[in-house]
């Protein structure tokens, strides 16, 4: 699933597809994790949001701050334009999660659902989900959560989070995959997984391995 990790596909299917797709959850799923981390006035940012409903239904939901970010110029234009009239705070930028164009701390969270995963399974993957998480830690105000929804597993995923550059303390959760799988394992070292996913939840100013 290299193609996972190049803009170029995600253009092509956005434009090949363009009807909703969740990966791994929909947020009732995630509901209350979400729910323990953020408030409803939470200044949020969704990291490689593309044609996911989870943003919408967090906005249902009493969560209406929400910035979301993707690659894909097709489908960033595409959710533009079927929010318009969600309000200023509920917006699509096309951006490049490496090199964000926000100031320093300023969101108090952020939402990954399987923006890392796909990265991993592109070229130069370790470096590019680094600038990614570099750039999370960046934008996260000094309490701030990165909240990721993966199907990697902690043995392969940590590696990546637990560094000391970040001041953040890393806590892990499992949610059960849904019934209806659009659950696809996207990396190969992932694919005979335990049936649940795993949610990291990363927040800064927390002294590492407290407890949530």
């Amino acid at each position: 699933m290299s193609q996972y990790g190049k803009a170029e596909y995600w253009e092509e299917r956005y434009t090949r597809d363009p009807e909703p797709f969740d990966w791994y959850q929909r947020f009732a799923g995630v509901k209350d994790l979400v729910q323990g981390c953020f408030t409803p006035e939470s200044k949020l940012v969704n990291v490689g949001a593309g044609n996911s409903r989870l943003s919408e239904e967090m906005f249902d939901e009493g969560y209406q701050n929400i910035t979301n970010i993707d690659i894909s110029h097709v489908v960033t234009k595409a959710m533009q334009e079927k929010y318009k009239d969600k309000g200023p705070n509920f917006k699509y930028l096309h951006m490049d999660a490496r090199a964000m164009d926000f100031e320093e701390g300023a969101f108090d969270g952020a939402i990954d659902k399987g923006t890392l995963d796909a990265i991993l399974c592109g070229e130069s993957s370790s470096s590019n989900a680094q600038k990614v998480i570099q750039e999370v830690h960046r934008v996260l105000g000094p309490k701030g959560i990165f909240f990721i929804i993966s199907y990697g597993l902690p043995e392969h995923r940590l590696q990546y989070l637990e560094k000391p550059e970040y001041d953040w303390n890393v806590v892990v959760k499992q949610v059960h995959k849904p019934t209806i799988s659009t659950s696809i394992a996207i990396t190969n070292e992932d694919k005979d997984a335990p049936n649940v996913h795993y949610i990291y939840i990363c927040t800064k100013g927390q002294a590492k391995g407290a407890k949530q």
